[in-house]
């Protein structure tokens, strides 16, 4: 079993909660996973869920000798437990026992409901960062009102971020980064249609995107970020011949950002700009990040790197959240073989932002 080192990151002050997300889905495993083999980056953090489910999870990845589970009674608790015990706060009812790889409502509340108390915790000031666990959006739907009116995380974070600064989802705007060691991508828009995202790549929502990228990634290098943006069209189309997108939309906001002061690049083509962003082995890369146009635009190339290293990180909010770049995997939950390497990844992406501090490059 391989052991993650913390990467000299200090130690928390205020600790960061771990949902975990669809109880049917390899969610709790892979945070009881996490714990046996990264114990000192996991310390300082714990589980916002049911204590049951996660003894249930922990026996899935230590069916001989088990690493104990301890209920705590407040957040703060957390910083004083020992490595390979896994704290646990109680957010949710008692949850019944329910079966692995399934699809289920009651499943969807109660991920809904750890979500929501450690969204609200992070507003408080209660946690330095929100981890978030795969939940599965057909039994997030299913779970009925308030939470079948979010297609995922993101727009749940928003909509629960807006409520608490008083504002409306239009004055909150968030975007998705996906990244890894070697590439980062921001989205235009997230969880729509292809039809869509196509109406919804326009000068305001790009110049928009841009500006959270700018402000996010220069908060984590401490140096203004090199930008490149993808086109929509191939070729970025090859001066109006393939779409008139990257005349008419990205040319002019990009434009504008450049006036705002922002290191933008582009329109490029959408089938290399991904490489020329991609560090090497030697640490340099021509541009920090990519702004894609649509979901799978930018989810692919990341994706395609090793979903194992992958890190969702959602920009745009008054709090830390991470997340790993994987759903709840169902036809494997419950066999204790799911992987925790993007959960590690996520924790330790949640450290390194709480810290200030992001492995940098040149």
């Amino acid at each position: 079993m391989p052991t993650f080192c913390p990467m000299n990151l200090p130690e928390l002050t205020s600790p960061i909660a771990i949902t975990p997300g669809d109880p049917c889905g390899i969610g709790p495993e892979i945070i009881a996973r996490a714990w046996c083999t990264a114990p000192e980056l996991t310390r300082g953090c714990f589980a916002a869920g049911d204590v049951g489910l996660m003894r249930r999870a922990m026996a899935l990845v230590q069916p001989s000798v088990r690493y104990p589970v301890c209920e705590i009674e407040t957040a703060e608790q957390a910083l004083q437990v020992p490595p390979r015990c896994l704290p646990v706060l109680q957010v949710v009812p008692e949850a019944p026992e329910l079966p692995w790889g399934q699809i289920d409502g009651r499943a969807g509340q109660l991920a809904g409901e750890a979500v929501l108390w450690a969204t609200r915790a992070a507003l408080r000031g209660e946690v330095a960062a929100l981890v978030t666990a795969p939940l599965h959006k057909e039994a997030l739907h299913a779970a009925g009102a308030p939470y079948d009116q979010y297609p995922g995380h993101t727009e749940l974070l928003q909509a629960e971020a807006a409520r608490h600064a008083g504002v409306t989802l239009a004055q909150m705007p968030v975007r998705m980064m996906l990244a890894n060691e070697e590439l980062r991508t921001v989205l235009v828009s997230i969880h729509v249609s292809l039809r869509e995202a196509l109406d919804a790549i326009t000068v305001d929502r790009v110049l928009e995107t841009l500006r959270i990228t700018h402000t996010a990634l220069a908060a984590l290098l401490g140096r203004k970020p090199r930008i490149a943006v993808a086109g929509v069209n191939p070729h970025a189309g090859e001066g109006g011949l393939f779409g008139r997108e990257e005349i008419e939309v990205l040319q002019p906001a990009l434009l504008q950002a450049r006036q705002e002061g922002l290191d933008v690049h582009g329109p490029y083509a959408p089938d290399t700009v991904f490489m020329r962003a991609r560090q090497k082995p030697g640490g340099q890369r021509e541009f920090d990040v990519v702004v894609a146009m649509y979901h799978d635009q930018g989810l692919i190339p990341v994706k395609y790197l090793g979903v194992e290293q992958g890190v969702n990180v959602t920009l745009g909010l008054p709090l830390i959240r991470t997340s790993p770049d994987h759903g709840t995997a169902m036809d494997v939950a419950g066999q204790g073989v799911a992987d925790a390497s993007s959960l590690v990844q996520a924790i330790r992406m949640a450290r390194q932002l709480v810290a200030g501090v992001v492995k940098g490059e040149a």
